[in-house]
C-alpha cells in the first residue's frame, strides 16, 4: 500500500470560469497534521472542496494512491441549514451513511460510539434536540462528531474554532493531537498562533500554495498574506517577533 493518502496534483480551480487556485500541489500522508493558513479569498476552502470532490478542478487531478480512503469533514457551521428538521443524534449517525444510500440500521457498537462522541463533546443531553435549538459552538461540536463517527483515515476541518466556546476550545486541540495518532489531519484556521503550536507542517494558500515542512512561523511564510500580521502567544508556542511588511 502507498504511504500517501491523498494528493493534489497541479490543481487549478475556481468558480464560473474565474480561477481561485492556480497550480496547487499537496501530498497528505498517514499521521500528517497540516495547518492550512492564508488570507480570506485566497482559496483555502476551495482547495478543501476539490480534495473532497465537491467541485471539479479546471486542471490537475486529485489522487488517492492508497485506494479509497475514508475522509471525515467538518465544514464551517455557517454552511449548515439549521432549519432542517433533524436531531443531534441523527446528524452524527448520518456520518455512517453509504454513498447514494441512507445509513443502515445501526449496530450496537455504532450506537455506543455515537453516545461516546456526544458525551465527550458535552452534547449527550441534547441528543434528541433539533439542531436549530443549538448554539453555534454546540452545532460545531455535533459536526465534529459526525466527521469522526466513521473513524476516518483523513480528518479535514475548516475553521473548527469559529464558533466553539473557549471552554471547549482547549479540549478540542488536545483531542486533535490524540486523534493524530490514528489519522491524518488537515486543519484550516486563521488562528496562526495556535496553528504553530498544534500542527506539524504548514501550507500557506494565497491562490498558489507554499508548503513548509515545519510548524515554525517565519517572515517568509507570512509574506503570502499580503498584509501585516501580529502573532501574540503565551507559553511554549514557537514564534518570532516580526516587523511589518508591505507586500
Amino acid at each position: 500500500m502507498s504511504s500517501t493518502l491523498a494528493q493534489l496534483d497541479h490543481i487549478t480551480a475556481g468558480y464560473n470560469g474565474e480561477t481561485v487556485l492556480r497550480d496547487v500541489s499537496l501530498t497528505v500522508k498517514p499521521n500528517d497534521f497540516i495547518g492550512v493558513i492564508g488570507p480570506n479569498g485566497g482559496g483555502k476552502t476551495t482547495m478543501i472542496k476539490v480534495l473532497l470532490g465537491l467541485i471539479q478542478p479546471f486542471k490537475g487531478q486529485v489522487k488517492f494512491p492508497s485506494g479509497k480512503i475514508k475522509i471525515g469533514y467538518l465544514p464551517q457551521a455557517s454552511q449548515i441549514d439549521r432549519t432542517f428538521p433533524i436531531s443531534v443524534k441523527e446528524v452524527v449517525e448520518s456520518g455512517l451513511k453509504i454513498k447514494n444510500q441512507w445509513w443502515p440500521l445501526l449496530q450496537k457498537a455504532q450506537k455506543q460510539e455515537v453516545g461516546q462522541l456526544l458525551t465527550k463533546t458535552g452534547l449527550i443531553d441534547y441528543k434528541d434536540s433539533p439542531i436549530g435549538e443549538l448554539s453555534g459552538g454546540q452545532l460545531q461540536r455535533v459536526l465534529l462528531c459526525r466527521a469522526l463517527i466513521n473513524q476516518p483515515d483523513l480528518l479535514v476541518l475548516d475553521e473548527p474554532n469559529t464558533y466553539v466556546d473557549k471552554n471547549f476550545e482547549g479540549e478540542l486541540y488536545q483531542w486533535l493531537q490524540e486523534l493524530n495518532q490514528e489519522m491524518a489531519i488537515l486543519l484550516v484556521s486563521h488562528d496562526v498562533g495556535t496553528i504553530s503550536s498544534l500542527v506539524k507542517t504548514i501550507a500557506c494558500v494565497n491562490s498558489q500554495l507554499h508548503y513548509h515542512a515545519s510548524n515554525t512561523l517565519t517572515a517568509e511564510l507570512l509574506k503570502v498574506y499580503n498584509c501585516p500580521i501580529d502573532v501574540i502567544a503565551h507559553g511554549n508556542i514557537p514564534h518570532r517577533v516580526l516587523n511589518k511588511h508591505d507586500q
